[in-house]
């Protein structure tokens, strides 16, 4: 079977772990999410290409959730006391490593899609690790915390500020102008079934949606459609994603997500193309509807593989793979 799921960052991961678990013989290729990706001290990071990495490869942090195991941040305090920032992002010092290669590797003139996979031949995560573009995207965040209206990057507003600044408007740079990377509209047409995981619907998976070209193989693919809601109860199951949904005028619930992303038959979703033949929400949220799409209710917060695992299982039943 071939699985191709869309992902960002540490729910993604943790998704993607269960997804190796339940379907141990498949080909999983992941399409992941580089919009929060950041330059420090001329290092080129991805985050959460990191996170799904680290976390199929079993180097990451259970604690956190993101960033290596057993890690120190001599080389973040020592910058700190030179008075160098920016101190709100948690560089790691083996996490340093994974940078600085991919940094020489990048300015040598490998493609972002080349150096994923040369990192991941050290990690081993068991599926195929594409990156949504090869293009630089970034996405910023317009805001106005009475130093006047201004945009800065998702990671300031999310790490520095918390999140707590409202945005005015979270804009994916460079997007209009990308390409989506070698392997990515294959990786959709060719898939048995497609998964969107419990993932941020706008910074995440909304970020991977807007390289042109994404978002339509999305809606032609033959194979089903099915999301997980990152939404239980009213209430993100983890970090701001109620703050991204407010800044795109999306309620957070478990329906308004479901109806945002929109049905593949008939209604459609926010951009003019809907996604989703299935949508898995909380028992919490049972007897939510979205239009033209199957919505089924099972647990769904992952604590531990077993429940992750579970929570595929029922993903894949609803789409009857």
């Amino acid at each position: 079977m071939k699985v191709t799921a869309l992902a960002g960052g540490i729910g993604g991961a943790r998704f993607l772990r269960g997804v190796k678990a339940a379907l141990p013989e498949a080909d999983v290729t992941v399409i992941g999410n580089t919009g929060d990706d950041i330059i420090l001290h001329r290092l080129n990071i991805s985050p959460d290409l990191d996170t799904v990495m680290y976390t199929l490869g079993g180097g990451i942090s259970a604690e956190r959730g993101w960033g290596r195991e057993d890690e120190t941040f001599t080389v973040a305090a020592e910058l700190k006391e030179y008075g160098v920032g920016p101190d709100w992002f948690g560089l790691g010092d083996r996490d340093l490593a994974t940078h600085l290669v991919r940094t020489q590797m990048l300015e040598a003139g490998y493609a972002l899609s080349a150096v994923t996979a040369a990192l991941c031949h050290r990690w081993q995560p068991g599926v195929r690790l594409i990156p949504m573009s090869d293009d630089r995207v970034e996405t910023h965040v317009v805001i106005d915390d009475g130093q006047g209206r201004r945009a800065i990057h998702f990671q300031e507003w999310w790490l520095r500020l918390r999140a707590e600044v409202p945005a005015e408007a979270i804009v994916s740079v460079g997007a209009a102008d990308a390409k989506p990377a070698p392997g990515v509209l294959d990786a959709i047409a060719e898939a048995d079934v497609l998964l969107l995981p419990p993932s941020n619907p706008v910074v995440s998976i909304g970020s991977i949606l807007s390289v042109p070209g994404i978002r339509e193989a999305v809606g032609a693919t033959a194979a089903p459609v099915v999301g997980v809601s990152p939404i239980i109860g009213g209430s993100a199951v983890r970090g701001m994603a109620d703050a991204c949904l407010r800044a795109i005028g999306v309620e957070t619930s478990a329906e308004a997500v479901g109806r945002h992303y929109g049905s593949r038959e008939g209604a459609h979703g926010a951009e003019g193309q809907g996604l989703l033949d299935g949508w898995l929400v909380d028992t919490a949220d049972a007897g939510v509807t979205v239009p033209g799409v199957r919505v089924v209710a099972r647990p769904l917060l992952m604590t531990d593989l077993d429940a992750t695992v579970a929570i595929v299982r029922a993903a894949l039943e609803l789409a009857g793979v």
